[in-house]
């Protein structure tokens, strides 16, 4: 039986997901600046302006190398096109990157919210963040968009109040301590002003396109005018923020954490490597704008916690997917959440908090991840001839992974506890790819655990008598859920109208980066189309089934409406719980508000 293979919509202007990138990318100066003060004191601005002319070398090299992967990029896809076995350690080294991200954002966001005991909040936050992920919410990323112009607003005034001060900051700023040696370390401790720049290579296969078909999407204005904002933001405040920073008087270090003047008082004054632009914003200003940018960083960065555990969970979704980790890992619970990735991710997260509960022991362990993911990714992306790359770009790419792969290997000497974690997670992967994935890749229907499905895979049936369809005069969608009283009706409605029926079956599937499936993979969908064909060729009714897979089944719904040009549009009435729809939103709800006038709604039940 054919089904008709449709896209996932493209969506998302360049304006969302510049915000989506901010909230990932735009949370780096929330701790790169205090860091720099703990490992350079008042020389810390030179490290902090090198590693920004880095930072925007390597964001050039996405908003080149993202048109070339426009169905989803990143260090997964561009390592795959090599070795199924770089991909999968560039895909592990992601994983690691992800965790600590989580890790990290959550402990610095309670830093910033001015908490006591924040390892504590932190623990409690991410457990409360799994659990609600459960449920698959559909609004995580528009709370990185909605935060986007508050945080941007609290920067830009943060900066204003800076600048009085910048002569005296500069007669502060020391010379660089030690040799280039003991420089190139501070400055590599300081590179996780590259954090969340391969968040834009994920969003590739959702972008809006330009000048082009379906077939061959052109995403490279949308990739460059989502990168470059966010990018010219990132490393001007974070180099401004590092230099006003010299103007704050009576800083000490003491035992890797930075001290103000007032510490043996004031709690919230001992660890300021954490939450340093909060303490700018008192300092410059007054309590009025501390309390802003505590509230606003500390909210983007529970934002990026959520950001990163729903990361991990669709990267570690994908992996099993394509048959590189345990198939019971694609299991999904009613929502559509993988939720074996779901509790590794949470569990993992809370883990290293609790263990680690440092922000520069966590940064430590974020860098080797997210420095390796990025060499992965552009060096592979070079390597592969098969990309119509310019020749200056490919040199560009490769002389930047290069230089990123030198900064990976210092990391691992110097610190080798992070060296250690990095071993340890694709130690673990690719022991479970050796000891559980063995042989062929497994046809077990989607979201059904491998090892204990026993259901035969079952073929739907063509009508016996095709010259018994009628001719049709117009078409129907139906959006089925199952073979219940909607798809009866549906078959009805076909019948007595002479309609086209087609029969919309969306697997929802709670991850971030799209994973393509086949129709006979999934048991439900197998169901759903025999039992339409069956009764469809009973009635006379031309059944045309659909199936795709998607996190959102609404814009779908929507797009396949309007492209097929349907008279009738049929679903059924939500099931779902007033909780369950305020986490995952009402998809009738959406569908009703922006189906095109000249499309019929029918609600059944």
């Amino acid at each position: 039986m054919a089904t008709l293979g449709i896209r996932r919509p493209r969506n998302v202007n360049w304006l969302r997901s510049a915000a989506i990138l901010y909230g990932d990318w735009g949370t780096s100066k929330a701790y790169v600046v205090g860091i720099a003060f703990a490992l350079a004191g008042y020389a810390g601005f030179w490290p902090v302006a090198a590693v920004c002319v880095l930072t925007a070398i390597v964001g050039f090299n996405y908003s080149r190398v993202c048109k070339y992967y426009p169905d989803g990029g990143g260090v997964y896809s561009s390592a795959k096109a090599h070795s199924k076995w770089l991909a999968m350690i560039g895909g592990l080294l992601l994983c690691g990157d992800y965790i600590v991200t989580a890790s990290l954002s959550c402990l610095d966001a309670f830093h910033y919210f001015g908490v006591h005991e924040p390892v504590r909040w932190g623990v409690l936050a991410i457990f409360f963040i799994g659990a609600i992920n459960f449920f698959g919410p559909k609004h995580s990323g528009s709370i990185a968009v909605l935060l986007a112009l508050p945080t941007v607003a609290v920067v830009v005034v943060l900066g204003a109040f800076c600048l009085p001060h910048l002569g005296t900051a500069i007669s502060h700023v020391g010379p660089p301590r030690g040799g280039l040696g003991d420089n190139w370390v501070v400055a590599v401790g300081l590179i996780l002003t590259l954090s969340g720049v391969e968040t834009v290579a994920n969003m590739t296969g959702v972008m809006e396109t330009h000048a082009s078909g379906p077939g061959a999407p052109t995403i490279e204005r949308t990739v460059k005018r989502t990168i470059w904002p966010v990018l010219l933001e990132v490393c001007f405040f974070t180099a401004l923020f590092a230099l006003a920073m010299n103007a704050l008087p009576g800083l000490v270090v003491q035992n890797g954490h930075v001290l103000a003047p007032d510490h043996a008082t004031n709690p919230q004054h001992r660890e300021l490597e954490a939450s340093m632009l909060r303490y700018m914003a008192e300092v410059f200003a007054g309590n009025w704008l501390a309390w802003a940018v505590g509230l606003v960083f500390g909210f983007l960065l529970l934002s990026a916690t959520n950001t990163a555990i729903v990361g991990l969970v669709s990267v570690i979704y994908m992996m099993a997917h394509d048959d590189e980790l345990p198939r019971h890992f694609t299991s999904l619970n009613r929502f559509g959440v993988p939720w074996i990735p779901l509790l590794i991710a949470t569990m993992v997260a809370l883990l290293v908090l609790d263990v680690v509960g440092a922000v520069e022991g966590l940064a430590a362990l974020y860098a080797i991840g997210v420095v390796g993911a990025i060499t992965v990714d552009l060096g592979s992306s070079a390597l592969n001839l098969a990309l119509p790359m310019k020749r200056w770009e490919r040199a560009l790419l490769g002389c930047t992974s290069l230089v990123l792969a030198a900064v990976w290997l210092t990391i691992a000497i110097t610190k080798p506890y992070a060296l250690f974690f990095a071993a340890l997670v694709v130690g673990i992967g690719f022991l479970m790819t050796t000891r559980w994935v063995k042989g062929p890749a497994s046809t077990a229907p989607l979201g059904v655990d491998a090892a204990t499905d026993t259901s035969p895979v079952l073929e739907p049936v063509l009508p016996t008598d095709e010259s018994a369809a009628m001719s049709a005069t117009g078409a129907i969608l139906v959006a089925a859920r199952g073979v219940t009283d909607v798809l009866k009706f549906a078959i009805e409605e076909a019948a007595l109208r002479r309609h086209v029926l087609y029969v919309l079956y969306v697997r929802e599937i709670a991850v971030t980066i799209p994973t393509e499936s086949h129709w006979r993979d999934d048991r439900d969908a197998v169901e759903i189309f025999k039992a339409a064909r069956e009764a469809g060729a009973k009635r006379g009714v031309q059944v045309l089934p659909v199936y795709t897979t998607s996190d959102d089944p609404a814009p779908i719904i929507l797009d396949l409406a309007a492209t097929l040009g349907v008279e009738y549009l049929i679903m059924g009435g939500t099931q779902r719980s007033r909780f369950v729809n305020l986490l995952k939103g009402d998809v009738i709800g959406k569908v009703a508000h922006q189906l095109p006038s000249n499309i019929h709604l029918l609600i059944f039940g």
